[in-house]
């Protein structure tokens, strides 16, 4: 898929565009040349995949976000100098693909300077990591108890929660997520 993907790329040429929805936003795996605030339309941010390497493990599974058909998603496209792309890439790939859930797509995100090709994690809904929307008690347990190698699936939402609200992104189904948080 990383093969395909980096010909997809190279077929356009050019700067690669990423579109960051989490914790790329606050943490991205490579200095970026540039970020702009994006929408993308089609898709939602949802705390609905499956994690078990990254904020979980097999024994307490914890949740990340992902990309989720319907809806739209506010969130920062990334730009990634062209001579960059080749070391980037790989990078980014380990720390999104560590299992092969995700669908990568190229999306259309919506930035004030106009749009651009991004790429962008989705989840399809028949994915087995995709949990569906889970009760009030699964979300508090997952909170209480699920730490992954990048910590736990509550210090993941907390933060994406609070980089998103400082870049002035209201997240409304992510603060009732947190809602169930122990405090």
């Amino acid at each position: 898929m990383l093969a395909q993907l980096t010909r997809d790329w190279a077929h356009t040429g050019g700067d690669l565009w990423v579109f960051a929805y989490a914790s790329l936003i606050w943490r991205p795996e490579h200095p970026v040349a540039e970020s702009r605030p994006a929408k993308v339309h089609g898709y939602h941010r949802a705390l609905q995949m499956w994690s078990r390497v990254n904020r979980g493990t097999t024994q307490a599974p914890g949740l990340v976000f992902a990309l989720i058909a319907g809806g739209c998603c506010q969130g920062m496209v990334q730009r990634v100098a062209q001579a960059d792309v080749p070391h980037y890439l790989p990078k980014l790939w380990a720390r999104e693909m560590p299992n092969p859930v995700y669908d990568p797509k190229w999306l259309t995100a919506v930035t004030d300077q106009g749009a651009v090709r991004a790429l962008a994690f989705t989840l399809p809904r028949h994915s087995p990591s995709y949990t569906g929307q889970l009760d009030a008690s699964r979300y508090r347990q997952i909170f209480e108890s699920s730490v992954g190698r990048y910590g736990s699936t509550l210090a993941y939402a907390r933060d994406t929660y609070q980089h998103l609200s400082a870049l002035g992104i209201q997240d409304r189904a992510l603060a009732q997520l947190l809602a169930h948080a122990p405090d």
